[in-house]
């Protein structure tokens, strides 16, 4: 699959398209496979990813707008089009996350759905945190976790609860 890296405020990301639309995001410290395919810094899909996502840690975009094609079960799927629900800024927990989407009481199963998330930042896990507030689980390591609900809510003009 075609994919590229691009520098962030939270390290270098891998963007992997697939034919019609962005597929993966790779956090550096990650255990996942990387993408075998080649380097295509000029892909479309990645060209439009790499700003979008230059524009949000600029703190000028609060939405992406992007074709996003991740591989997943129907649950996985259901649980990360909800992330893209949760507002910008703000957070859920698991445990609402799956009441939001008809499971409730599965806040385990909505945990290991996010956690195979294959878009962190684009589609948002990092919104959700525990029942108690606490900062849980995260594919790019709970300081990135914090970080990038700081710079959303910097961005949005609130301040961190924790």
């Amino acid at each position: 699959m075609p994919h590229c890296t691009v520098d962030t405020p939270i390290g270098r990301l891998t963007l992997v398209a697939s034919d019609d639309g962005l597929a993966e995001i790779h956090f550096p410290n990650e255990a996942r496979r990387r993408p075998d395919g080649p380097v295509e810094p000029d892909h479309p899909v990645l060209v439009e990813t790499a700003r979008q996502l230059e524009e949000y840690f600029a703190g000028e975009r609060t939405e992406f707008d992007l074709p996003l094609r991740p591989a997943g079960t129907p649950f996985q799927l259901d649980a990360w089009r909800a992330l893209t629900k949760i507002p910008y800024g703000k957070t859920v927990s698991y445990g609402e996350q799956a009441t939001r989407i008809g499971h409730p009481g599965r806040a385990r199963a909505i945990g290991a759905a996010n956690g195979r998330n294959p878009l962190p930042i684009v589609v948002p896990c990092h919104r959700v945190i525990g029942a108690d507030g606490s900062l849980v689980g995260f594919g790019g390591g709970l300081e990135v976790k914090a970080w990038l609900l700081d710079h959303e809510r910097r961005v949005a003009g609130d301040t961190l609860p924790f």
